[in-house]
């Protein structure tokens, strides 16, 4: 499912942010189309354009409860000279249109959503009528159940009508042969509505990705357990698998593994049977217990030249260790991200969520960014040769940061919904101005 592309040789080459990422998204390809019933399409791309086949509505109907009568017996009608008309019948949701005719004189009570009766013309709300009680205008209807014989009688009009009033013309929303959805549309609930009201059980989508992610280090407990000395509770894979989520992945949280390669290999081996997508975090620096670059360093797929996983360093601030290539049989590509919360997230945004939106077919599969305002206490200052990204707060064209750029700040990241870009040659930038911004939410 991927080819490997070029990637620069040397251990020793600092990546940028553009080269890395243009390296996953040269590599992971779209999932293959497959049709789905509609409850498992939502979240889904669609494949191919979908064409109306039943017009909707599909006959006139009325949107009113109320009674179906002719324009002419209703003209000039008032509460002082009411129109008195003879009820014929009920017309209720589901019944067929040709059950009733409404001739002259004649009128028959029509639900919200009933066909339009033969002869008539028009519908008047039940609320300018008397209901057929002869009691003056009325606030509703009684249930049938309790009131058969309203059905029949006479009912008095208080007010006149146009010609289609209160009427839904066939065809008013979508008309056979129409276009109701185009390639390329991600299926929410209104669009799972539409296809379920033109009549499609199925439709042909690409799925949504499985990404499998895990964390590692023997130090992480899960939340809700006692936490021993010098352990901490996993967040990175609670934040990561909601992000997935959040990218339109179907997402598997797997608990901490602990420092110990052959452990990581077997579980990730275990998994790759519901992966699309594997990502990991921790483990991926220059310590003496990154198990994940130990584990994962000289795998690779035999069968397919410069497979693999490759760790390399990138040029940016939070994140500069990351890891990217394939894993199993299948080649499931596996992003390997660093572990400390704030740059795990920030490479999840950039490098994962592009991947996962390729993966379900997208043409845009990037955060947006816009350009505002820097507003801070005091020059932002940013590591030579790096690009930094500051989690900030994006109003009505300004930014602000909130906390600092430690990457283990995870409270501040919580009341972020922006990053500050700040390019490789800038080392300093002052309040006021205008700076790069990508939009998290």
């Amino acid at each position: 499912m991927s080819t490997a592309a070029p990637r620069p040789v040397g251990q020793d080459h600092l990546w940028s942010v553009d080269e890395h990422l243009e390296d996953i998204l040269a590599t992971v390809r779209p999932l293959d189309p497959i049709e789905l019933q509609l409850p498992d399409a939502q979240g889904c791309v669609l494949v191919e354009d979908v064409t109306v086949e039943v017009s909707l509505p599909p006959f006139d109907n009325s949107s009113m409860d109320g009674y179906a009568v002719r324009v002419a017996d209703v003209a000039g009608a008032s509460e002082e000279f009411p129109a008195a008309l003879e009820v014929v019948g009920d017309v209720a949701a589901g019944h067929a249109a040709d059950l009733l005719h409404v001739g002259p004189g004649q009128a028959a009570r029509i639900m919200t959503g009933a066909p339009l009766p033969k002869g008539a013309e028009t519908v008047v709300p039940v609320e300018w009528t008397d209901g057929g009680l002869g009691e003056g205008p009325v606030d509703g209807m009684r249930a049938r159940s309790l009131a058969p014989d309203q059905a029949a009688g006479h009912v008095r009009v208080y007010r006149p009508a146009e010609a289609r009033a209160h009427v839904r013309a066939r065809g008013s929303d979508v008309k056979a042969g129409d276009r109701a959805l185009e390639a390329g549309t991600v299926l929410g609930p209104p669009q799972i509505a539409l296809l379920a009201a033109i009549g499609r059980g199925t439709v042909r989508v690409r799925p949504r990705p499985r990404v499998v992610v895990l964390s590692t280090g023997s130090e992480l407990v899960q939340p809700g357990e006692e936490l021993g000395s010098g352990q901490i509770y996993d967040s990175n894979s609670f934040a990561l698998t909601a992000a997935a989520r959040d990218a339109g992945a179907l997402a598997y949280r797997v608990g901490a593994v602990a420092d110990d390669a052959d452990t990581l290999r077997s579980t990730i081996e275990d998994q790759l049977v519901r992966a699309d997508l594997v990502v990991t975090t921790g483990g991926v620096s220059v310590g003496a217990y990154d198990v994940v670059k130990e584990a994962l360093s000289h795998v690779g797929d035999e069968d397919e030249a410069g497979s693999g996983i490759d760790f390399r360093k990138l040029a940016m601030q939070p994140g500069k260790p990351q890891g990217f290539g394939s894993i199993g049989p299948d080649h499931t590509p596996l992003l390997a991200l660093p572990g400390n919360p704030v740059s795990s997230y920030v490479s999840f945004e950039l490098f994962v969520r592009p991947a996962i939106r390729t993966m379900m077919g997208l043409d845009d599969v990037h955060r947006p960014t816009t350009r505002a305002t820097l507003t801070a206490d005091r020059a932002l200052t940013s590591p030579k040769g790096r690009r930094q990204f500051l989690r900030a707060r994006y109003a009505d064209g300004t930014v602000r940061p909130v906390g600092g750029s430690g990457s283990h700040l995870v409270a501040a990241l919580a009341h972020a919904d922006a990053l500050v870009v700040v390019p490789e040659d800038v080392e300093s930038v002052e309040p006021g101005t205008e700076v790069e911004v990508v939009l998290l939410g």
